[in-house]
């Protein structure tokens, strides 16, 4: 494979994604670790696995959408791999299955790690996992992807949230804490939002698709009072869980990356053209895992 090939693929697994899809992970074990409950081999396995699942997520919405319209010559977004022709439909068909297939693998050692010989929870926890490759791949592909009907909102707050911080949470611990939905959701808040400036994004393209996103039925001005609501929400649970559970100073140390949640809402307000808002998806993602890293280690000081 060639340089160029390598960095074809590579564009196409859309890494600047991977750091907002880990902070479920991150969040989940600092949780756990706050309770003195960390494993490094779920800890390991589990960002392992989410990798896999981001990248066949990315995959499987660079393919979908071709098929679908939704990136076609028209589109002003960065271009995708099919849509180019950089990769051929056939053979994004073929790497699907091989994450998939990655997926599986690590997903199955992670809960082998985890839960060793209880088959219950191993029955329970392979379903989420399922359902997560099924999420994966069903937001732009199939005859009702659900991301054509606007539903990718609830869930990626579902699976980047609650699936992603209490499942990591548990496979660490073994028990569940009804406080630690907060975080959760606030997790799963702030990455809705980066799927919101991605749907504002590629609003036009979006509705001569087809595709009913969030901003496609509400317009631009109401999709951006929508974007505030979903960060400033993520922030007050936060917020309500830290004064919960408050021991120390050190727990507010996440409001330090406040300003970054601030810039990205005055972006999103400011800019129309796709060129100018796209960069502020990857300083979204990179701020939602910078909120996490501040959260957890001011748990743990």
């Amino acid at each position: 494979m060639t340089n160029t090939k390598v960095q074809v693929w590579l564009a196409a697994t859309r890494p600047r994604t991977l750091p907002l899809a880990l902070s479920s992970i991150g969040m989940g074990s600092f949780l756990a670790a706050w309770q003195n409950s960390f494993s490094w081999s779920v800890f390991l396995l589990a960002a392992l696995t989410t990798i896999f699942l981001q990248v066949l997520s990315n995959l499987a919405n660079d393919y979908g959408d071709f098929v679908h319209g939704a990136d076609s010559i028209t589109r002003e977004g960065p271009t995708r791999a099919v849509q180019s022709g950089a990769i051929p439909a056939n053979t994004m068909k073929i790497a699907l299955v091989i994450f998939i297939i990655l997926s599986l693998i690590s997903g199955i050692g992670l809960l082998v790690a985890a839960l060793g010989s209880n088959r219950q929870l191993f029955i329970t926890f392979l379903a989420l996992g399922v359902l997560a490759i099924f999420a994966a791949i069903a937001y732009t592909n199939g005859k009702k992807p659900y991301g054509y009907l606007g539903l990718g909102d609830v869930f990626v707050l579902i699976f980047f949230g609650l699936v992603g911080v209490l499942g990591t949470y548990y496979l660490h611990t073994k028990y569940f804490q009804w406080s630690l939905v907060m975080p959760a959701i606030s997790c799963g808040l702030f990455a809705t939002g980066v799927l919101n400036v991605n749907n504002i994004r590629d609003i036009k393209s979006d509705e001569e698709a087809g595709k009913k996103s969030i901003p496609v039925r509400i317009g631009k001005e109401k999709a951006v009072n929508y974007h505030v609501f979903l960060l400033a929400t993520g922030f007050l649970l936060a917020v309500i869980f830290t004064i919960i559970n408050y021991q120390s100073y050190w727990q507010w140390l996440f409001l330090l990356t406040l300003p970054l949640f601030i810039l990205n809402i005055n972006k999103v307000k400011k800019y129309s053209l796709p060129s100018k808002l796209d960069p502020f998806l990857r300083q979204l993602a990179i701020s939602t895992m910078l909120f996490v890293v501040f959260f957890g280690l001011g748990l743990l000081l």
